[in-house]
């Protein structure tokens, strides 16, 4: 059967990951969302992006909304056609709220939904996928699933479960106006960690559960990391020196990802003005600080009239 003016809409949200002591482990799902509109064409992929990326991204089949389309098809073992996209981004980029991997999920949503139910392209199966291509479960858990999700894998496959996070999380992401490659954060992680580190960071990382699912008022504490921040700190020092006076002012701030943007999980809504408020006085650069919902959906798809996004 012909896929040819079969359209899909596709909303992605923006993802933290890490949340202070869960290193590759925990994600949660913001408020912030890219999109886009996908219809299968006879000619070549074309992508048209608006938003962020804007003349940067490529407009090809070397996008990663299509290389990620590509792999989907071809796990379901059809051949990739033509697809013409309108992207409207909303995600920084390079600010570690999941640019990328809300990319990829788009693209293997929008593969999924063009496809339709019988192409085998089930949730554990895009789960796979995506990790395969951003090379790290977290982010794209979180993007697929939305909510608070704990990701891990089982002989080399991933696997994840998202969690409802309590109504009192009131989330603030700062993000500067400077980016950071996470592969050079990540370059900065040592290879291993001092016993009393690791086992300080298991014990938030639990407590970090209980209060994003349950008790908020425990957010200060569960947020303590020492695995990945302070390694971190040469590749963006303002970043670091912010969260430090965060947290001496009391409030659960963390780097956001590999950084530079900061995640503030507050407990109630004056606290995160609060906080807000410390960033815009004390930063040397400029930052947005965008207070945020938890979203609760992930990536979501629907269908459109046939060619309605041409």
């Amino acid at each position: 059967m012909s896929l040819l003016g079969r359209a899909v809409r596709v909303r992605v949200p923006a993802s933290s990951a890490n949340l202070g002591p869960g290193f590759d482990t925990f994600g949660l799902a913001l408020g912030i969302y890219d999109e886009i509109e996908a219809v299968v064409v006879d000619g070549p992929s074309r992508v048209e992006v608006a938003g962020v990326g804007a003349g940067v991204v490529p407009e090809d089949a070397d996008n990663l909304v299509v290389r990620a389309a590509a792999r989907a098809f071809a796990e379901a073992g059809v051949a990739m056609p033509g697809l013409s996209i309108r992207a409207t981004n909303v995600i920084p980029h390079g600010g570690g709220l999941g640019s990328s991997a809300a990319a990829i999920v788009s693209g293997i949503v929008a593969a999924s939904g063009l496809l339709g139910p019988d192409a085998g392209l089930g949730a554990d199966r895009l789960l796979a996928l995506a990790t395969e291509l951003e090379g790290h479960p977290d982010n794209v858990a979180t993007a697929l699933l939305g909510g608070l999700t704990i990701a891990w894998s089982v002989d080399g496959v991933p696997r994840a479960k998202k969690l409802i996070v309590h109504r009192g999380v009131s989330p603030l992401v700062c993000v500067p106006d400077f980016s950071v490659s996470t592969e050079h954060a990540r370059s900065l992680q040592p290879a291993s960690v001092p016993y009393q580190d690791a086992v300080f960071n298991l014990s938030r990382s639990a407590l970090l559960v209980a209060a994003l699912v349950q008790s908020p008022e425990l957010l200060f504490e569960a947020t303590e990391d020492r695995l990945h921040q302070d390694y971190r700190a040469e590749a963006m020092p303002e970043t670091y020196e912010l969260v430090q006076r965060l947290r001496a002012a009391g409030h659960a701030a963390v780097v956001s990802g590999a950084g530079p943007s900061i995640l503030v999980l507050a407990s109630d809504p004056a606290a995160r003005a609060d906080a807000a408020g410390i960033v815009e006085r004390s930063a040397r650069s400029r930052w947005d600080s965008r207070m945020l919902a938890v979203d609760v959906r992930g990536a979501t798809v629907v269908s459109l009239p046939m060619g309605a996004a041409d």
